[in-house]
């Protein structure tokens, strides 16, 4: 059991992503969408090796199609889909908070 904690645990340099949160408290499999978001956006390529390690590319890939257009920064989305063969036109309908 303490293997697997050890295991899933999010990288400890990914700490400064979280800093409205105590990174100690979250869980990497119950805040599984907040570590996605936050790695796929500022994460390094160890990070990135880890959350796609840690959920699979299945889970990271339906992540960005549910959720990535509202949540990562523009470049970084598009990135994601291009990386993640999301269709082209995921991108275009990209959703903004505000559009004028």
């Amino acid at each position: 059991m303490l293997y697997n904690r050890l295991m899933s645990a999010i990288p400890k340099t990914a700490a400064p992503f979280f800093q409205e949160y105590t990174f100690a408290d979250l869980d990497s499999r119950h805040d599984a969408g907040l570590v996605i978001e936050r790695l796929l956006a500022y994460g390094n390529r160890i990070e990135i090796a880890w959350a796609f390690a840690e959920y699979g590319q299945d889970r990271v890939r339906q992540w960005l199609l549910d959720s990535g257009a509202n949540r990562l920064p523009k470049r970084r989305y598009a990135l994601w889909c291009i990386l993640l063969d999301v269709p082209a036109h995921a991108i275009a309908e990209r959703r903004n908070a505000w559009p004028h």
